[in-house]
Formats: structure tokens, sequence, C-alpha cells
């Protein structure tokens, strides 16, 4: 018998046949398993329809699994791939041998049919844990180990999008995920869905269905490392009865905005209050005129603190710090981007209502896109309703991030502090604040979070991509770890 079952998705289209035949003619499968939901024409010897549920679903799972004799099963979730002949799979099983690793996935090519580059994917660490993770067009699976992972840890739930996220997360508990450095496979490039489809996907209301079943699985997750935090051992926020100079300050780190930053200064002073506060912004040595715009407006409007740091190697966070470590910094500090804004005057007075009222360490608002002229684009509203009372806290290492505009307690966060980097600081603060206090929520919408070419993150190269998720990863993994410690350490 060949040592693997393969299988994939139809999909419609001149294309599928082409490649399900270069995936047929391997002497390394002995039978391809094509689920769809009616039955296929032409289908290729050594194939086999299954009319099932979706492609990551129990029941179709099951039947895989029923099915297979074979060591391994190929999972090919989307396009199949064109293989480069034998060499593919060979590598793939030489890897799972040598490393006894239950899940092998390996680099790739993009081919748009006009050249072909290189797509590099990233290392899986235990902190891997979110479910859109990228293992690329195809996946290999040592069947033994599946079998032995469900005897241990219980079958998969009756779920129809996340049993395939279920099975991950269990096998990766006892056995290594493996990643190839190499591509093994070319994958015809059709064109990427927009930005703002791909990278909120998760907050669509569209998807919630998806998105519950995958914060179901991964709580279990927690619960079955020992990283599950009970939602009764958060604590509320005790404030220190010293007094503050000002009750709130708007904390805006800025580098070469001179367009957008005079918006931002007056978005924010435009607040109307019942509190004192001020605008802290740390000027992180911008070379465009930005910082002559602040002088300007600090020089008309004592509010404004205006500071140069001495260290010229700050990243976003390290401004943070500067800012919520000053002596002018209020009770609450309040995020606003350098080229953002308010949604509108009340702002401000209804995050502090939120996250003194609440005794929250941190509130988290709402906020819409907009492009550059401030009309709203896809995908609009971004309120992440997935955040429940109970839950959020742990759900929040599942997911990417929590949401803006955020708000902290002074104190809590002077205590936790930010990372000096410029991309994940505020996910990391707000992963280890929500192992111990209460996080607050708004679901209307605060702030305009505007979409143009300057953005930090638009137009994102893959390598910088790939750092960004390896960096979420590595948060993950560290804060997982303590969340294991804590649970060790109860009573």
């Amino acid at each position: 018998m060949r040592p693997i079952t393969a299988v994939c998705t139809y999909t419609a289209g001149s294309m599928f046949l082409p490649a399900l035949r270069n995936l047929a003619a391997s002497d390394l499968i002995e039978e391809i398993l094509v689920v769809a939901r009616e039955p296929i024409p032409d289908i290729l010897p050594r194939c086999t329809t299954i009319n099932t549920g979706p492609f990551a679903s129990r029941e179709t799972f099951e039947t895989i699994l029923a099915r297979a004799a074979t060591e391994y099963i190929l999972f090919i979730p989307r396009t199949i791939p064109m293989l480069a002949g034998t060499v593919t799979l060979e590598r793939l099983i030489r890897a799972a041998r040598s490393t006894g690793a239950g899940t092998v996935y390996s680099d790739f090519y993009d081919d748009t049919g006009k050249g072909k580059t290189l797509h590099p994917l990233v290392d899986y660490q235990s902190g891997s844990v979110r479910d859109d993770f990228n293992f690329g067009a195809l996946a290999l699976l040592d069947a033994s180990i599946i079998r032995k992972t469900l005897q241990r840890y219980g079958r998969t739930p009756p779920l129809r999008h996340a049993a395939l996220y279920d099975v991950r997360l269990k096998m990766s508990i006892d056995h290594g995920v493996h990643h190839i450095a190499e591509p093994l496979y070319s994958v015809l490039s059709h064109g990427e869905a927009p930005e703002g489809e791909v990278h909120f996907a998760y907050v669509d209301p569209r998807n919630q269905p998806l998105q519950k079943e995958m914060e179901a699985v991964f709580t279990d997750h927690l619960r079955r490392i020992n990283a599950y935090v009970p939602p009764e051992r958060l604590r509320k926020m005790e404030e220190p009865a010293e007094p503050f100079p000002v009750r709130a300050s708007v904390i805006i780190p800025v580098r070469n905005r001179r367009k957008t930053i005079a918006d931002a200064l007056q978005s924010a002073l435009s607040q109307e209050t019942d509190f004192t506060f001020n605008v802290i912004v740390v000027d992180n040595h911008s070379t465009d005129g930005t910082t002559e715009v602040i002088a300007d407006m600090a020089g008309r409007n004592p509010a404004i603190r205006h500071i140069i740091p001495d260290r010229k190697d700050l990243g976003i966070g390290g401004c943070w710090n500067l800012a919520i470590m000053d002596e002018a910094c209020g009770r609450y500090a309040v995020q606003l981007d350098s080229d953002d804004l308010y949604e509108n005057h009340l702002v401000l007075e209804t995050i502090v209502d939120t996250i003194r009222d609440g005794n929250y360490a941190m509130v988290v608002g709402s906020y819409t896109i907009v492009n550059e002229r401030l009309e709203q684009i896809p995908p609009g509203l971004i309120d992440h309703r997935e955040w429940t009372a109970d839950n959020g806290h742990n759900n929040a290492l599942r997911v990417n991030g929590l949401g803006a505009p955020r708000a902290f307690s002074t104190t809590a966060i002077r205590r936790t502090g930010f990372l000096n980097v410029s991309y994940g600081e505020d996910y990391a603060a707000a992963l280890k604040i929500s192992r111990e206090y209460r996080i607050g929520r708004i679901y209307e919408s605060l702030y305009l979070c505007r979409r143009w070419q300057g953005n930090t993150d638009a137009g994102l190269s893959l390598e910088a991509a790939n750092r960004n998720d390896t960096f979420k990863d590595s948060l993950r993994t560290a804060e997982i770890i303590e969340r294991q410690k804590m649970a060790g350490e109860s009573p």
C-alpha cells in the first residue's frame, strides 16, 4: 500500500482536473478523497468523492479517518498545488519520520503564470494557537498520531467549521509541528482578497458561528494545557489614593506625520469633559516638519505636553513608556494615534466614565475604518463583539488584537509597561493585564481609523508580515507559560 491518503476539496473551474491529475500521478498516494457537495464529472481513477459536510467539519474528518488506511493523510484545504514530482511528498514523509512530528508543512512558490516567487512560511511555536495559522496549501499528518491523540483527548466535538483546528491543537500538545524551510510545490496565484477582508475576517458578523466554534475549541485547549484563567480569578482595579495632575491624558506617539498630527491634536483638544485632561505627545525625532507643527500648537495651548526623547532607539512602545511615566500623566492614559481621530467630542468622557465606573485596569473601544477623506470604507465598524466578559481574556490569545481605542489605568500600565517595539506592543500589554484584571469594552464607534498609503501597516511585504506573525506567536508563547505558572500557583 502506498503511504498517503490525500484529501482535497472540489473547486469549480477548468484548473481543477489538471491539478487533480497532477496529484494522482504520484506513486506515493494510495487514494484521493475529494470533498464535494455533489457528484463530480470525470472523476479520475484512485479518486473518490465524499459528500459530507464542510471540509473542516467533524463529519468530514471522521469519514476521512475511517476510510484512510495509510500511514499519512495529506490535507489540501483549498486549491490543489502543483507538486514537484515525487520530491514533494518524499521530502514531507522523510521529515515526518526523522522528526516524529505529527504535522509537517513547507514553504512554496507563488506562480503567477509569468514567473515564480518564493513564499516562505513561519515556524510553528507553542504559541502559534491562532486558528488562521498559515500552513500553506498542504500539510502532511501522521495518521497513527491522529488516532492516538483522539484516544487520549477525546473525539472531536460535533463541529461544522473547527474540527481540523481542534485536531491540530490536540496533536500539538504531545507532538511537534515541523516546518520545512524550502519550497516543495507551487500555488497558482489569482490575486489576493482585499486587505480589509482578510485582516478583519474574524470580526465580520457573517463569520460569527465559525468564530464561536473556534473560541470553544481554543478554550478547551487552554484547559488541557493548564493555561485557562477562570473569570472569577480576575480582579477589579483598585486605584491608589495619591493624586494625579489631571484625570486623563491622551497619549500620541508620533514620527513624521506632518499631514495628520494637527488634526489628531485638535481632535483631542476638542473633547468635552467634566474633568481635567491633557495631551502628551511623544515626538520621536520627526524630520518632516511634524515637530514644528506640534511646537506651534503647544505654544498656543498649555494642555499639550510636547516630549522629544533623549534616546533615538525608541519604538512606539518605548514612546508610550515615556508618556505614562511622565509626571504630567493623568490617572488614565488614553490612546490616540497620530493619523486617527476621535469620532466626536464626548469620546474621552465616555472612555473615562467606563474605566472608572467599572473599576477596570483597561478599556477597549470600537472604531470605524475610513479613508483620507474620512469616508467609511469596508469593513467599516470594528467592534470586536467576539469579546465576552467571561472569556474574552482567554480568547484574546487566539486572535491577533483587541481593538481600539485603548485606555489604561495609569497605575496598572506603569506596572506592566510596554515592549520597546513598534508592532504588537499594545497586544503584549493587553495580554498581561487581561491575565489578572477585568477589561471593559465599549461597542459603539469612538474612533476613526484612517487607512492611507502612509500607514505603518499599509502594504506590508511578505517578509514583514511573517516577522509580525512570528513576533505575536512569541508573545502568545510567553503568555501561555505565564498563565500555566499562575495556574500552578493556585491554592
